[in-house]
């Protein structure tokens, strides 16, 4: 025998030593031994518990001989480090590979029992939806079209899980409606963090911009999740609550899970991929109302047309100048963010908004608008707008309760109300019913302005579709000959038709 393989892997010289076999061989038993050594103390030291999982301001930290997967070692606490999300992964491969461990990370507050009080069954629908979040570990992404449900499926998952849970939305509104249900569901009131209050709970209710900034504290206190409209958690600042959330169950709810920036990609790390999606048309006539969606061309004013020309001629030779070519959405975060420092790119971006203005603001659109409200004079009217200038415009008009985020939360309860009851048979909104807020059902949508966001427009849609009847119709007014034309293609690629 000479060693081979291992003679040579551990000491090359070995077999040079006085011409000796033997030599080489003694060498080669020591090594292997010492190898041997050294792996049962670490499997001594795994078998024994001196594994150790723990939270640490938002992250995990493993103390052990070895690392695991998604950790990387942090010298300055001796520890290897891990997003907290990742707290799942890393004891599901510890538990797999039958390593004993202390688990020290959660630090959940006192719980309350979680009994329905309320006996609501689910569609079918519905019920698919949780079955697919189960089947997935009980992590993913529910994607149904606004009024079919989604929270009802989340308040079955929790009574289903009776876990501390976390629920975190967008808007105060949302955050109240949730206190409610909650109120409704299991006869308790849960904790609240936003609008100036702090009230940690078993579970909780939260908006994005509270849960950001409580990440570190909030990290290990609950075992369920739930992300209501999840598209937001995608967004540089709140995909650090996903981050630094220790729970493994995760739950998130939107209409709309794309992003125009394509940022929706960040949630399928945070919360899981999507594990059940329907589209508006999908239950068009079934669980929600079947729908048109009908579009009004309308021209400028000859003003309105010379002038809206000479913006764009300016704004296409100010581009030229910048040096920036447009041909995706990130090419445009370019143009604006070298505004900052660049003239023509300045020049550029505040010609395209005034002539974007004067599309979206044409005095026609007021003729249109006028023939709609005649046509639907006994019908409930929810109207659109991109600006609060020309909201206020139709208020003062038409004689129509205006909602902008300006309003006050009395006023807008009051309007709402009047809505609910049919006092008000007409509301004109500027953004701020887009998303987030309880609307009183509506017949008729009109939308004189927007966005090319998909999801802004499916949450203007799903306004008129929160219960079944003949037929709800949605009116998107759109100035002939302008940039609103393809701002309309872009906004319906989701609507399934």
């Amino acid at each position: 025998m000479n060693g081979g393989f291992f003679a040579n892997k551990y000491n090359q010289n070995t077999l040079k030593v006085n011409g000796s076999r033997n030599v080489s061989f003694l060498i080669l038993v020591f090594k292997i031994k010492g190898i041997v050594s050294y792996f049962s103390r670490v499997l001594t030291m795994f078998e024994g518990g001196n594994i150790e999982l723990s939270y640490d301001r938002g992250t995990l930290l493993i103390k052990g001989p070895y690392g695991t997967p998604f950790t990387v070692w942090d010298g300055r606490v001796k520890a290897f480090r891990a997003s907290a999300c990742k707290y799942g992964d890393i004891k599901g491969f510890l538990v797999k590979s039958g390593l004993v461990f202390r688990d020290q990370v959660m630090d959940p507050p006192p719980m309350e029992l979680l009994q329905k009080t309320l006996k609501v069954e689910l569609r079918d629908y519905q019920r698919e939806a949780l079955d697919a979040w189960r089947s997935s570990g009980f992590k993913g992404v529910i994607v149904l079209p606004p009024g079919s449900g989604k929270t009802l499926i989340a308040l079955e998952a929790m009574a289903e899980l009776k876990e501390q849970t976390l629920i975190v939305v967008p808007t105060l509104p949302l955050l109240s409606q949730w206190r409610e249900l909650i109120l409704k569901w299991f006869g308790f009131k849960p904790g609240v963090l936003g609008g100036g209050r702090k009230d940690l709970r078993g579970v909780t209710v939260s908006t994005y911009d509270s849960a950001y900034l409580m990440a570190e504290e909030l990290g290990n206190k609950f075992y369920l999740v739930v992300f209501d409209e999840c598209h937001h958690l995608a967004s540089e600042g709140y995909s650090q609550i996903g981050e630094m959330v220790a729970a493994e169950h995760r739950l998130g709810l939107t209409a709309t899970f794309e992003r125009e920036d394509g940022a929706h990609v960040k949630l399928f790390s945070l919360i899981g991929g999507i594990v059940y999606r329907a589209k508006p048309i999908d239950f068009a006539g079934k669980h929600l109302a079947s729908f048109n969606v009908v579009k009004v061309p309308v021209n400028l004013t000859g003003e309105e047309k010379a002038e809206y020309y000479r913006l764009m001629d300016e704004y296409r030779e100010a581009l030229k100048r910048s040096g920036v070519k447009l041909k995706r959405l990130s090419d445009f975060k370019k143009l604006v963010m070298r505004s900052g420092v660049d003239k023509s790119a300045r020049k550029a971006l505040i010609s395209r908004n005034k002539a974007r203005k004067i599309a979206i603001n044409s005095s026609s659109k007021l003729k249109a608008l006028s023939e709609i409200l005649r046509a639907h004079r006994g019908d409930k009217v929810l109207i659109f707008t991109e600006y609060n200038e020309m909201a206020h415009l139709i208020s003062s008009k038409f004689l129509i309760p205006v909602l902008t985020h300006r309003t006050t939360r009395e006023e807008r309860e009051e309007i709402l109300e009047g809505f609910r009851t049919g006092r008000y048979t007409k509301v004109v909104t500027s953004k701020v019913l887009d998303e987030g807020l309880d609307v009183p059902d509506a017949r008729v949508a009109i939308v004189l302005g927007g966005s090319g966001s998909r999801r802004e427009f499916i949450q203007r849609l799903g306004r008129i579709l929160r219960k079944k009847r003949a037929l709800s119709i949605l009116y998107e007014v759109v100035s002939t000959g302008t940039m609103e034309v393809s701002t309309s293609y872009r906004r319906k690629k989701n609507l399934g038709r």
